[in-house]
């Protein structure tokens, strides 16, 4: 049982211990250890939210950011566990998993509704909020290199964080995700991603769901695109990466990324908040094996995007959502990235320089080692698979 507790540090902002299975789980830390006794400034009010009626889409504009931290040195590290030479945002000396409101958010800290009918010229607070996900008390390292154990609580704190903020005022759209690597743009090392609680449905969530909600009308409720797409590739088999009981992952038919693998599970829930104890457990497996073949792929770690995409809390588009990770790097060789230009970046047509067939060969290929104490099997090389 994950233990969890809430506190607040200096200036206000919410932070929350996920500790593993174990002498701290199900019990509350004392108050000396969750005490933030820095002297911080108080937290300014919201950035702008701007409508662009050419593209009927929200642009957040947080000038505030410029100042925050960047790729700072192990011993000034905000997110390590606290010293006397370096009192941090965790103000504890160890912790497992810490979930934290961002010193510097692009949303937030305050929450509400924003114009329900803009037009050329509307502007808005940037409600919402956006939140700090640290994995590990190590500096160095990567989700990778968890344990079963605590990727588990990881899954537990975006499980948790979901479904909070989910039910905050205002909030269309709740997005976990994690940026890995110089070649994304992170600007700290220490292992970690964010939360945003969005105020709107964002523009690639909008896309995909209202192409969601069409094939969802389409069979009359009975089958979700998601689902269909799930079933079609394991049908198909050349483009698997791997299968579990609750988990399936592949290579899409039509990968935008040199490296792009979808995980999907099996039965529609609407985010990571509706996975049972048992599907959280076999996604941890899952998720490290998946990571691991990336890192794998080529002689150094790979750049990553790890977007978790989750039903939007839009009463039409909800209904057809099914949760699902898009995991995706810019990395087209051992020595070479690509760049979003003119096709991509101007028009969104994306050009892909690898097939999909032979990612998803290759990722079947890496061999990753077997982790004490793990699920289910799950099959590297799927039946059926012709690639």
């Amino acid at each position: 049982m994950t233990g969890i507790t809430s506190t607040r540090l200096a200036d206000g902002r919410e932070l929350i211990y996920f500790d593993d299975g174990g002498s701290l789980a199900g019990t509350v830390r004392t108050a000396a250890a969750a005490t933030d006794r820095r002297e911080l400034p108080e937290r300014g009010a919201p950035g702008e939210v701007r409508f662009d009626a050419l593209t009927d889409e929200w642009v957040a504009v947080a000038a505030h950011r410029q100042s925050r931290t960047h790729l700072p040195p192990a011993d000034q590290c905000p997110i390590c566990p606290t010293t006397a030479d370096n009192p941090s945002e965790i103000p504890a000396p160890d912790y497992d998993v810490v979930v934290f409101e961002n010193r510097f958010p692009s949303l937030g800290p305050a929450v509400g509704h924003i114009p329900a009918s803009p037009a050329w010229g509307t502007t808005g607070p940037a409600y919402g909020r956006c939140e700090v996900v640290s994995f590990t008390p190590e500096h160095t390292g990567s989700f990778s290199g968890l344990t079963e154990a605590r990727a588990r609580t990881v899954m537990e704190a975006w499980a948790h964080r979901t479904e909070a903020l989910s039910k905050l005022p205002g909030v269309r759209q709740v997005f976990p995700f994690e940026n890995r690597g110089a070649d994304i743009g992170v600007t700290l090392h220490h292992p970690h991603g964010q939360i945003y609680a969005y105020p709107y449905v964002t523009p690639r969530a909008k896309t995909l769901g209202v192409t969601a909600r069409k094939f969802y009308d389409g069979a009359d409720g009975r089958q979700t695109l998601t689902g269909s797409l799930l079933q079609a590739e394991r049908e198909d088999g050349s483009r698997m990466v791997m299968e579990g009981e609750n988990f399936s992952a592949y290579v899409p038919f039509a990968a935008r990324w040199p490296l792009e693998i979808h995980l999907v599970p099996h039965r529609q829930v609407p985010d990571l908040a509706a996975l049972s104890g048992e599907e959280k457990d076999e996604l941890a497996h899952v998720y490290l094996d998946l990571l691991k073949r990336l890192d794998a792929f080529y002689p150094t770690p790979t750049p990553y995007i790890s977007a978790w995409h989750q039903a939007p809390l839009d009463d039409l588009l909800r209904p057809a959502g099914y949760l699902h990770l898009q995991l995706t790097s810019p990395r087209r060789a051992a020595d070479k990235l690509k760049y979003l230009a003119g096709s991509e970046a101007a028009m969104g047509a994306f050009i892909n320089d690898t097939t999909p067939e032979s990612v998803a060969e290759r990722l079947r290929a890496v061999t990753v080692p077997a982790s004490a104490g793990s699920i289910a099997p799950v099959r590297s090389q799927p039946e059926g698979a012709h690639a």
